[in-house]
């Protein structure tokens, strides 16, 4: 992390505070002259900073509650489901990632394949890749890094989740 990233000085008399997380935000000014100095301002700013980073990793706010009507696989944020096409009159076995962007509610969706088709290994890999993805998500909010959902764009043809350097990010 960027020695003073969530710190600005707004002004010559302190140094601010500023952390948002899911559109709340949480700030605090600190002072030069009521810490002592400049220096002494700014690394009370830095320890709150790093306290409240630690309090909002471990909160809850980060997931979202997927729809009532979607099936759970027990993984947060992570449903199966059977979506049927009324134009080619088959249904595909799903698994859909919820997730957030820019204050958003976004979701990612595994197509397995048709429900009469599908194999345990197709429906297993795409359960994987889907877990994976809400796996990196949750990381890069918890480090406060931006999530990028690009590098799982290939999946079908990829087993990412047995990318030794993938799956250390999302450990």
């Amino acid at each position: 992390m960027a020695k003073n990233k969530h710190i600005t000085e707004p002004d010559v008399f302190g140094f601010q505070v500023r952390i948002v997380r899911r559109g709340k935000e949480s700030s605090r000014y600190f002072s030069h002259k009521l810490w002592g100095n400049k220096g002494k301002s700014l690394k009370a700013a830095i320890t709150w900073r790093d306290q409240m980073l630690t309090v909002l990793k471990g909160s809850k706010t980060r997931f979202l509650k997927p729809p009532k009507n979607k099936t759970t696989t027990g993984v947060t944020g992570v449903s199966r489901t059977i979506k049927y096409d009324h134009r080619k009159d088959k249904s595909y076995l799903c698994y859909t990632v919820f997730w957030v962007s820019n204050c958003k509610s976004r979701n990612k969706t595994f197509q397995v394949g048709n429900v009469d088709k599908v194999t345990a290994d197709d429906e297993l890999h795409a359960f994987r890749t889907a877990k994976l993805f809400r796996s990196c998500y949750e990381f890069s909010i918890d480090n406060d890094l931006e999530f990028y959902d690009s590098k799982f764009a290939g999946w079908k043809k990829t087993r990412l989740y047995e990318d030794e350097n993938l799956n250390a990010v999302a450990v």
